[in-house]
């Protein structure tokens, strides 16, 4: 009975043992788990932060790519941006040169067109001054004609120049050797010459074209200049005091007086000698005298025409 009871009561004590002991291993594995679950989570969560960390330090270093990238970026904006100020200064100025440029054209065309008024003008001028000038060749071809048809058939030893008109005869007709005194021989020469010579000149065809009526001497070379210069205006002006004296009687008083209004004498010397076909000078036909006639307005029309040309 004893034993009985001290069985039961060591059994039941055996049996409170294996409860707490049954209890203690399910709190300490209970405790594992959460230790486990604890250990788990952290290690995911560092797991995560690692992670985040590092996916953070990637962005960070995009960003920094990206602020590098950035940077650049407006550096080269900042650079484009003075590229175009520099731009906008240059077509500012080449706008300024064009406007400049576009002054000084119309100043140009403003001056052309005044040049191609003044030029057609001069133009107009000059064509005006050719035909008078041809007018004044024709009426000289005409003149020079009819004094050579006056004096081909004449027994006068007259040459007429087939250009100028200018009558050349030998000074030893009107005077002797270096002598300045008409001949007899000069005298009835003149007054066979004169009358027909001014008949043509002073016809009403030519009359208001003549200007002025040259008695011109010449010499020879033989001496000084001065002194052949001496003989030769003394020539000269003997042929014109008797052309135009009332003695000689060779014209009539209104010839007379329209040939006083034209006629001048000079002496050339030997200024323009005559050459003979070998080059040589011809001293008896150097001396000479000449008479030459000026059309009005032809020198001056000649000049004229000269410096337009120019």
């Amino acid at each position: 009975m004893v034993m009985d009871d001290k069985m039961k009561r060591r059994r039941k004590t055996d049996e409170e043992t294996t409860y707490w002991l049954s209890y203690s291993d399910m709190m300490a594995g209970l405790l594992l788990v959460f230790v486990l679950i604890i250990a788990f989570t952290m290690l995911h969560a560092k797991m995560q932060y690692d992670e985040k960390q590092t996916e953070l330090i990637g962005k960070e270093q995009e960003l920094l790519v990206q602020a590098d990238e950035l940077e650049k970026e407006r550096d080269i904006v900042a650079q484009q941006k003075t590229t175009l100020d520099e731009q906008a200064e240059m077509l500012n100025a080449q706008e300024e040169a064009l406007a400049e440029q576009g002054e000084k054209i119309a100043i140009q065309e403003e001056t052309l067109r005044e040049q191609h008024e003044l030029l057609n003008k001069l133009e107009a001028i000059m064509s005006e001054q050719q035909q008078k000038l041809d007018d004044i060749i024709g009426v000289r071809a005409e003149l020079v004609e009819e004094l050579s048809r006056e004096f081909d058939d004449s027994d006068l030893k007259v040459t007429v120049d087939e250009t100028t008109g200018a009558i050349t005869f030998d000074a030893s007709i009107l005077f002797d050797y270096n002598k300045s005194v008409l001949k007899p021989s000069g005298k009835e020469f003149l007054a066979e010459f004169l009358p027909r010579y001014v008949d043509v000149l002073l016809s009403p065809k030519y009359r208001n074209n003549i200007s002025e009526i040259l008695i011109e001497g010449h010499t020879d070379t033989e001496g000084s200049y001065l002194t052949n210069l001496g003989l030769s205006q003394k020539r000269a002006l003997a042929v014109a005091e008797y052309c135009l004296s009332e003695k000689s009687g060779i014209l009539t008083d209104g010839q007379l007086e329209a040939m006083r209004t034209l006629v001048s004498a000079s002496g050339r010397s030997y200024s323009n000698p005559i050459y003979d076909e070998d080059g040589e000078i011809d001293m008896a036909a150097s001396r000479r005298v000449e008479f030459l006639f000026r059309l009005k307005d032809e020198e001056m029309v000649r000049e004229m025409i000269e410096i337009l040309s120019e």
